[in-house]
């Protein structure tokens, strides 16, 4: 079947040359991207992966009082049997892992 149809899609400049970066590299084309994602829509008979909200870290401002209470006990219990470390070593190895 010749292909015939357009598509028309707008998205963030640095996306666009990130992926085509990487399928160029994989040898294909954009559109074979595309044409591939589609077919496999219709395999699937929906998305070919998992769209879902990813598990968010608990964070102070989603706690309740008790899951807050939890968290601090568990905090003063690890810093008082020596399961901590100091702030600044921390730091660094966060930034020596990232690279910075």
């Amino acid at each position: 079947m010749a292909k015939s149809a357009n598509l028309y899609a707008r998205i963030e400049p640095e996306i666009k040359e990130q992926a085509e970066a990487i399928l160029r590299d994989l040898g294909i084309t954009a559109s074979n991207a595309i044409t591939m994602f589609y077919k496999q829509i219709i395999l699937q008979r929906g998305m070919p992966f998992a769209v879902e909200l990813p598990e968010h870290p608990l964070d102070i401002s989603r706690m309740t009082g008790q899951q807050l209470d939890t968290e601090l006990k568990k905090g003063y219990t690890q810093m008082k049997t020596g399961q901590t470390i100091p702030a600044k070593q921390a730091f660094d190895e966060l930034q020596k892992e990232l690279g910075v």
